[in-house]
């Protein structure tokens, strides 16, 4: 069994202050595989204090001294690749082919839009011939991040907050901490000064509320549930920092009559991509009445043809969701769903021939209304919901009735429709006809789905004060 005790603290792996082990649980079989320690306040305090204390110095260095690192960063991920992708794996349950192309591929595709952004970043700008506006770091930045995506999400925290001059302390989740201690490992061995990055291992209500009411954390950065967010705004008020969240969603997928004939099939698969377990999956799928028999037979064929099975088996497949109290509260919500709706696959109990793991049956409820539960609860499990309608007044309306607003779709080939479309749904991103987004692009919600931007330049500017000043004399 994997033993991961310690913390990164300070340039070095160190012992907890008070023993509090935790069973990490390898979701495709519910078996332990490793144990970790659950950092106390003493831990927090020590991590939080060897980044106050690196952070004067880190913040002065070049942009060309952390590009190098950075780059360096970027060739022991690269290298070590497949230990990432096991780990991943393990800890969360993604298919270990899924996790190296992409839970793994994400990481890399971060790494590399941070880089190709800060090459012609300026962290000075010519307000006026005799004012500057100067661009700063913003101090300690406390890092909480999920398991359902850990690196990309990681990565999507570390890289600009270290590259723009903040040092950070890192909570990966408990649930999935091993990519997080092996991140360390790579951050170690790329030769970052000590306290520039440091990893504390510990659950929301221990280290996670005490990086976020900390007085010398700067800001929190925090990606998980809509619940988990608020809770952290609250904490951070007393002292003011700043918290940039990225939340839960409930994604409508709009499907007009004149789509792709295979757009049902697609968002369907789409759907169920890592268990379902993505903030951004479209699991609202919108159909016009003279596509809709179409489509929920398109998609229930795809939840029924599905294969599920364990995190280790190679090929296409999905496995299982991340942890016994998530495949409980799916469970509740797939009973929920069929005491509202019509099921045309999937349903309750694991699927057939799988007897232990936390596996979800790919799940399908038909003639579902914008008011019923799983049209409004983020399931967070391979379960879609298929709403019919009829004009596009009304795909708008249902599809900006959420209190969620992170990513919808649209499917149609006409391109005045499309963009029209998009400028009205409430979320921060909108993705049409299948197309996917450009490496750098702004990643983030409106509403319940949290504020603030990451990736490329924009991830870059969310870790930076902004400094005007007046009689700057010409250079």
């Amino acid at each position: 069994m994997i033993e991961h005790r310690n913390f990164y603290i300070n340039g070095q792996w160190t012992a907890p202050t008070t023993a509090n082990d935790f069973a990490v649980i390898n979701p495709s079989t519910e078996e332990q595989c490793a144990v970790i320690s659950l950092g106390g306040e003493a831990d927090t305090n020590a991590a939080v204090a060897a980044a106050r204390a690196a952070f004067d110095s880190w913040s002065q260095t070049s942009k060309e001294e952390r590009t190098a690192l950075i780059q360096k960063l970027a060739e022991i991920y690269d290298a070590r690749q497949e230990e990432m992708a096991q780990a991943m794996s393990m800890e969360m349950g993604a298919p270990i082919n899924l996790s190296r192309a992409q839970q793994v591929g994400a990481g890399s595709w971060h790494i590399g839009g941070f880089l190709n952004a800060f090459k012609d970043f300026s962290f000075e700008r010519d307000f006026t011939a005799s004012e500057k506006t100067l661009l700063e770091p913003i101090g300690v930045c406390a890092l909480i991040t999920p398991w359902n995506w850990p690196m990309n999400q990681i990565i999507l925290k570390v890289i600009p907050a270290l590259a723009t001059g903040n040092t950070v302390v890192l909570k990966p989740s408990e649930i999935a901490p091993l990519s997080g201690v092996l991140f360390a490992e790579f951050v170690h061995e790329a030769g970052f000064p000590a306290g520039v990055f440091n990893l504390v291992n510990g659950d929301g209500p221990g280290v996670g509320s005490q990086l976020s009411a900390h007085p010398e954390v700067d800001m929190v950065s925090f990606t998980g549930s809509t619940r988990a967010g608020i809770a952290i705004s609250k904490a951070a008020a007393d002292t003011l920092k700043r918290v940039s969240l990225e939340l839960g969603g409930k994604g409508a997928n709009i499907i007009f009559e004149d789509a792709d004939p295979k757009a049902a099939k697609q968002g369907a698969i789409r759907c169920f991509r890592n268990s379902g377990q993505s903030c951004n999956a479209p699991t609202r799928m919108l159909v016009h009445k003279s596509r809709y028999d179409e489509a929920v037979a398109s998609a229930s064929e795809v939840a029924t043809n599905t294969h599920v099975g364990p995190a280790s088996e190679e090929g296409k497949h999905i496995g299982p969701v991340v942890s016994e109290a998530q495949f409980n509260k799916i469970q509740g919500l797939i009973e929920k769903g069929m005491s509202e709706a019509r099921l045309t696959a999937g349903g309750l109990g694991r699927p057939d021939g799988l007897n232990r793991g936390y596996y979800v049956k790919p799940t399908v409820f038909a003639d579902v209304n914008n008011d019923m539960t799983i049209a409004r609860e983020e399931v967070f499990g391979p379960v879609l919901s298929i709403i019919p309608f009829e004009t596009e007044e009304e795909a708008i309306a249902i599809a900006n009735d959420t209190p969620y607003g992170l990513t919808n779709y649209v499917q149609t080939e006409d391109d005045e429709k499309r963009r029209r479309v998009a400028r009205r749904l409430r979320s921060g991103m909108v993705e049409t006809n299948g197309q996917g987004f450009a490496q750098g692009s702004p990643f983030g919600g409106y509403k319940q789905s949290g504020n603030g931007r990451e990736g490329g330049v924009f991830g870059l500017e969310e870790f930076l004060e902004v400094k005007a000043v007046s009689g700057w004399a010409a250079e």
